[in-house]
């Protein structure tokens, strides 16, 4: 079978190559009806076009690059989501690449998406050094940080506030009039880790307590196995505190099961609330009071902003878009 050209796909669909064109890489500049047509005759044909040259024309491809922390952690699964949904609205692929929160791995990643020549990228960055990220933009690839805010003017970035997360999650486990609270966190380089502990602090200054009373149990990863791991560090201890604030719901979820395991009743014995409002933190055998995130709308925003500053460089304005967290209020506190 031959190759198939643009030029097949425009005689058969009744239009010009351009238009054709415009439906392979500016969808959203075609009515509706045209690239309805256009690429119902695409399909018919079976017509590919052939990246590489188009790339070359170009000096780019229509993809993104995302570079997440921990895909098996699923608030950054639906931040992807939103972020594969709007790309590809808008004519472009993504590239995933998970960093597993290393930085020789994340800086892997950033190499790849560069040889591939991808429009632009999306991070989540894995410590504040933006040297990697300046040395792509040097390269004319836009970028977006995702749940991590900006410190600078000259780039845009989509967070939720978890320093409010922190203050919230706090405030709510004080409600309960507990004595004693202790923070379940990861790596302390995270900024997000961070930001929720002085959200704590906050929240216990605010209620006129030490900050410092705050117990942190710091594990080397955010998983459900390092939550279970601190569960068993504080079951070898004397006494557990009152009422327990995990840095994210996997930790909660691990926290959880080990506590159920040592004959700790939750929320009876200890009030346990998590932070993302993943899917299975309502699902769990003590479903889960967490701090929401709206994860999709962060993917799908932050994806519009790197469009926007792709299609229209000079008159992209960078934008720092800060979300505000929610208390969901389950079976695990009281």
């Amino acid at each position: 079978m031959s190759m198939v050209s643009i030029k097949d796909v425009a005689a058969r669909a009744g239009v010009s190559p351009g238009t054709v064109s415009n439906v392979l890489n500016r969808p959203e500049k075609v009515a509706g009806s045209t690239r309805d047509r256009v690429e119902t005759v695409i399909r018919e044909l079976g017509f590919v076009r052939h990246g590489s040259a188009s790339t070359l024309r170009a000096g780019h491809s229509r993809t993104v690059g995302l570079s997440v922390m921990d895909i098996g952690n699923p608030f950054f699964t639906d931040v992807a989501a939103g972020v594969e949904d709007l790309a590809s609205e808008r004519g472009y692929a993504v590239i995933l690449g998970n960093s597993s929160g290393s930085r020789v791995k994340e800086e892997r990643n950033l190499l790849v998406f560069a040889e591939q020549r991808v429009r632009g990228v999306l991070i989540t960055p894995s410590d504040e050094d933006q040297t990697r990220l300046d040395m792509l933009r040097g390269r004319g690839i836009a970028v977006v940080l995702v749940d991590h805010p900006a410190e600078r003017a000259d780039q845009c970035a989509v967070a939720v506030n978890d320093v409010t997360g922190g203050t919230m999650a706090v405030d709510h486990l004080l409600a309960g009039g507990f004595d004693s609270i202790a923070y379940i966190t990861g790596p302390s380089s995270l900024r997000q880790c961070q930001d929720r502990r002085r959200g704590a602090e906050r929240a216990l200054a605010a209620a006129g307590r030490d900050p410092q009373e705050l117990r942190e149990v710091s594990m080397p990863a955010m998983t459900a196995a390092a939550g279970q791991q601190a569960a068993e560090k504080l079951l070898a201890q004397d006494r557990l505190p009152d009422a327990l604030f995990c840095a994210n719901d996997l930790l909660a979820v691990g926290m959880l099961r080990g506590l159920l395991q040592g004959g700790v009743r939750v929320p009876d014995d200890v009030s346990l609330i998590g932070y993302d409002d993943i899917d299975f933190a309502s699902a769990t055998t003590v479903s889960l009071s967490s701090i929401r995130q709206p994860t999709y709308q962060l993917g799908r925003v932050a994806t519009e902003l790197l469009l926007d500053e792709c299609d229209n460089p000079d008159t992209h304005a960078h934008q720092q878009i800060m979300f505000q967290p929610d208390l969901v209020v389950r079976e695990s506190t009281r």
